[in-house]
């Protein structure tokens, strides 16, 4: 069925009766794939970060958005983690829409790598996610394998089972849409990130069609969850325009600034008060740089060329000329500003009377990195001011409390899934809804991979799962071999390694000399000269028995460890990576290569007589 995207000026579907709860009560049902609507997430719950939700009916699956999810410290070397896309790729046949409810990496951060294994004609996008897009597909070489159609709150989506509406919310980055579904078995909306503010930095939130759309009837609600155990309301984007001006202001010397690179009014904030001021910005950091290429070539961003200043230039204007504006506000150690706090920037360093602002809060999780930051920026003699309750550098660009009921409170949907959060916050978001008159057994917590059903205006969960996983990804492999590599520098980095050196001469099956052992990371080696002379021996005594007959090198290699590993683990309760290395004698092996170029001979004749 073809699909289009039209503007609602030009179309208008009747309205559909208030959704009526019956009541009875489903719980653990069996799923009709013919006749339901299911609803599932392969990533976003339990967790904030690469989110993807999914409504499927019959033959076709429409997805909202498609992120990433950057990894804890333990992910050693590891850049991000995406869902494992199996199911969709089984049934890519079936999907007749990929939606992006905002331009935020934990939204759009895995579309190259979901592009690498799913055929997709088109993809969904409000405009300035469109152009993040764009960039991301040319960077990962991928601009011809999917059409980028931009949408806004007044496109329409249409195909055989689904008819696909928008509304406008407001977030940390422009263009930011909320996503209501008409389905065969209800109405369901998702909000994607949003906030409510009243006076905000761009476009307001669309209430009159919030409350219209709850006037009709929502059976189901899917909300960000990410601030739910925030009391009240947040603090206006323009609150905090008004303190970074002041700051800009009253700053004597060079002022730096730290924040998200996502946040483009923020990012927009910071340059039109430093302008105001009469001083020139640098930007360092190349997500800030991309993300500032972007919102000027939009339009969201007007400052003129002749105010921005480059590396070169910085030495050349008096300190208070200058506002510096980069990456690092959550301590990454790559980023610009803890290039900059370590000395290690190729442009700049710090003066003593700098001012660094951090124009942001530490994500949980941050707190250590950005606190060594920090300590590093004061002792080389910076002034470093963070956000605080008694200051507004910062806000959120997720609902606290009140506006969850808010949004409650307009859409009153019949059942609630909370989505986009750890277990703790959906927990918390429910309890919320309960609040605002939802009944409990109307709150549907879920994991990845559970399926909500949705049938004949009621909701409740199937006694099936989607199989989810998560994907471990460095640099562009997205194929997942990172997730078995990924457990062999855990056990590095717990238990060490031990290598084995065994010579033999293949030709006799003999073992030449005593093995000998090196170990990295597993025990002091001067104060466990016992331990591994004990353990040359068991090896030894285990090769010898062994080569009594005749054998491979791959079988040697298993004994080896078969061998060493027990006994390791039983003086020190540690298993280390074994890597056995065999030296086979000169003579030997030059007797092997005379063999296998004989064998390479004789078959070249054998071949040539057959001809």
């Amino acid at each position: 069925m073809e699909k289009k995207a039209t503007s609602a000026g030009t179309r208008r579907r009747p309205a559909r009766p208030v959704v009526q709860i019956p009541d009875t009560n489903f719980t653990e049902a069996n799923v009709n794939h013919d006749t339901d609507t299911l609803v599932y997430a392969i990533g976003g719950l339990g967790e904030v970060g690469k989110n993807m939700y999914c409504i499927e009916h019959n033959d076709e699956i429409v997805i909202i958005d498609c992120g990433v999810l950057f990894p804890e410290d333990d992910l050693l070397g590891i850049d991000y983690v995406i869902p494992d896309y199996s199911y969709l790729v089984k049934n890519q046949s079936k999907i007749k829409a990929l939606i992006i409810t905002h331009g935020h990496e934990d939204h759009i951060g895995a579309i190259p790598f979901f592009l690498q294994q799913v055929h997709l004609k088109e993809i969904y996008a409000p405009r300035f996610a469109k152009y993040l897009i764009e960039k991301k597909l040319e960077e990962h070489r991928l601009t011809k394998s999917c059409k980028i159609i931009e949408i806004n709150g007044d496109s329409r989506i249409d195909t055989k089972y689904f008819h696909i509406g928008f509304f406008n919310t407001v977030h940390s980055i422009p263009d930011s849409l909320g996503v209501l579904i008409n389905t065969p078995n209800g109405r369901i909306v998702e909000t994607g990130d949003f906030k409510f503010d009243l006076t905000p930095i761009g476009q307001q939130s669309d209430y009159q069609k919030m409350a219209y759309i709850g006037q009709v009837g929502v059976t189901l609600l899917m909300s960000d969850s990410t601030n739910s155990s925030v009391p009240g309301f947040s603090i206006s984007e323009r609150r905090v325009a008004q303190a970074i001006m002041e700051q800009v202001r009253r700053t004597p010397g060079r002022l730096l600034v730290s924040t998200f690179a996502s946040n483009v009014n923020r990012l927009n904030q910071i340059l039109m008060a430093a302008v105001a001021c009469n001083r020139k910005v640098a930007v360092f950091g190349r997500s800030m740089e991309n993300v500032l290429e972007i919102g000027r070539k939009v339009g969201f961003i007007k400052i003129k060329d002749s105010d921005f200043i480059s590396g070169n230039d910085l030495n050349t204007l008096p300190p208070n000329r200058i506002c510096i504006v980069c990456t690092g506000s959550q301590g990454e150690p790559m980023a610009a500003l803890s290039r900059i706090a370590n000395g290690t920037h190729k442009y700049l360093h710090i003066i003593p009377g700098d001012t660094v602002l951090f124009s942001s809060n530490p994500i949980p999780g941050n707190g250590v990195s950005v606190s060594a930051v920090i300590n590093q920026l004061t002792k080389v003699g910076a002034n470093v001011v963070t956000n605080s309750p008694l200051t507004s550098y910062h806000t959120t660009g997720h609902a606290p409390q009140e506006e969850q009921k808010l949004m409650l409170n307009l859409i009153k949907p019949a059942y609630f899934m909370p989505n986009h959060g750890e277990y703790k916050m959906l927990v918390q978001h429910a309890k919320t809804a309960q609040e605002t008159g939802i009944p409990a057994d109307h709150c549907l917590i879920c994991a990845n991979g559970d399926v909500v059903v949705l049938r004949n205006g009621t909701a409740f969960k199937a006694n099936e799962r989607i199989q989810t996983d998560a994907i471990y990804v460095e640099g562009n492999d997205a194929s997942g071999l990172s997730t078995s590599v990924i457990k062999d520098r855990q056990i590095l980095a717990d238990s060490g390694l031990v290598a084995v050196i065994v010579t033999i001469d293949s030709r006799y099956n003999k073992i030449l000399c005593r093995p000998s052992i090196v170990s990295r990371g597993f025990v002091y080696i001067k104060d466990s000269q016992t331990l591994l002379k004990e353990a040359e021996m068991i090896v030894y005594d285990a090769l010898k028995k062994k080569m009594q007959q005749r054998t491979t090198f791959g079988e040697l290699k298993n004994c080896i460890r078969s061998a060493l590993e027990p006994y390791l683990f039983e003086k020190t309760n540690r298993n280390p990576i074994v890597i056995p290395v065999i030296l086979n004698q000169k003579a030997a092996i030059a007797e092997i290569q005379a063999k296998s170029a004989h064998r390479t001979r004789a078959a070249h004749q054998e071949k040539q007589r057959a001809e």
